[in-house]
């Protein structure tokens, strides 16, 4: 029984440790929060522009382009990681297919930089 619990030590250490650490750090945002926040700041904002009531109203598509891009990116991410792991057992064949896939990205995203989509002015 001695050994399972020196076993199981370091582990308890370190969730003291995460407890510990993260009861500080609430503590400390409540301690230093400010309690008179600016009306502008508690307003609602969604999308990157101020709520409104007119559903006709015009607005800005570059925030969808960018959340657009976002996705993209993270899409790629998501299939580079499985990828970089197998790389030494997928041949040619995968490395090809892969920088098809990273070209097809890299022409829309030169395709969105030109169009303008991430330019804010």
């Amino acid at each position: 029984m001695d050994m399972i619990a020196t076993q199981y030590l370091p582990i308890m250490i370190f969730l003291g440790l995460a407890i510990g650490l993260g009861a500080i750090l609430i503590l400390a945002a409540v301690v230093v929060a400010v309690r008179n926040p600016d009306p502008e700041k508690v307003s609602a904002y969604e999308c990157g522009f101020n709520a409104f009531d007119d559903a006709r109203m015009k607005f800005d598509v570059r925030f969808y382009l960018v959340s657009i891009l976002f996705i993209i990116f993270d899409l790629e991410i998501a299939f580079l990681f499985p990828w970089a792991v197998a790389f030494k057992d997928i041949g040619l064949v995968g490395f090809w297919s892969m920088m098809v896939f990273l070209g097809v990205l890299t022409i829309g995203f030169a395709y969105e930089w030109k169009k303008g989509a991430l330019e804010w002015e």
